[in-house]
């Protein structure tokens, strides 16, 4: 997978990932003698790609990543959300490379990356990027849900709208109208909403889903092997069912119209 964003300080690193959730503080937040975190005694930013949302604190962060530099227990190149001064000052009397306009909550610890601080890339080795359509099929206040069957590649046995994978030359709405046909027998449905599409991890997946919501005139359908069952459900319902991952916020975000992005590839 290759994560493109703002190239802050230039350079070239590969290392295993150290990600977190939350702002950091390099002051405070870091034993600069050993690179262990302050609040983890056994994580270790030492070597490693850092990886957190944003910088936070006073400019002594700065000299503390010098500090980290001088003992040689500095990380190897540094990825956030949104860069700020701290760290970005840091990173360039450093010279370690800095990119920012990442959406760190996809990367996990253990992931290694290779960091191109140039051309603000970052390549996360050995997780895998699909995109796929998700549609929501609604009639009044119920929208289709459907349980995936045993013979599916993915998520057996699970919840989900009408889905598939986006095809090489195919435009994602183009993939939602023929998964339509072939999953539910349906062919003359109303498309109502389209929204931006919703990024996820999951285990060695990122997801990127197209959503789509459409009116339809009735409540019947004919499914095909991928499904082994299906409801029409009111949104109140939903927390009952197992769900694939994502799929709340795909109700969430069409249901309520406001659309949501997450910077690509």
């Amino acid at each position: 997978m290759i994560l493109r964003g703002r190239g802050i300080s230039g350079g070239a690193a590969r290392g295993p990932i150290v990600a977190l959730d939350s702002p950091f503080n390099f002051l405070g937040g870091v034993d600069p003698s050993t690179g262990l975190l302050s609040n983890s005694k056994e994580v270790d930013i030492a070597g490693k790609v850092f990886a957190f949302p944003a910088g936070k604190g006073s400019t002594v962060g700065s000299y503390t990543m010098l500090e980290m530099k001088r003992q040689g227990t500095l990380p190897v190149a540094i990825l956030n959300r949104k860069a700020e001064p701290i760290v970005t000052t840091g990173a360039v009397m450093c010279g370690i490379p800095l990119v920012d306009s990442i959406e760190v909550s996809l990367l996990r610890s253990g992931d290694t990356a290779v960091v191109d601080g140039t051309e603000g890339a970052v390549e996360v080795e050995g997780v895998e990027w699909k995109s796929v359509v998700t549609s929501i099929l609604t009639k009044g206040d119920k929208f289709l849900i459907l349980r995936r069957s045993g013979m599916v590649g993915t998520f057996r046995g699970k919840w989900a709208g009408v889905s598939g994978y986006v095809e090489v030359g195919e435009e994602p709405i183009q993939t939602a109208l023929k998964e339509m046909s072939e999953e539910v027998g349906v062919t003359d449905a109303e498309l109502f909403r389209q929204t931006d599409p919703i990024v996820i991890r999951s285990a060695g997946t990122v997801w990127e889903i197209h959503p789509f919501l459409f009116k339809v005139k009735d409540e019947t359908i004919t499914t095909d092997w991928e499904h082994t069952e299906h409801r029409w459900i009111v949104p109140d319902e939903l927390p009952a069912f197992d769900t694939v991952p994502g799929f709340g916020r795909v109700i969430e975000t069409l249901l309520s119209g406001k659309s949501t992005s997450v910077r690509t590839r």
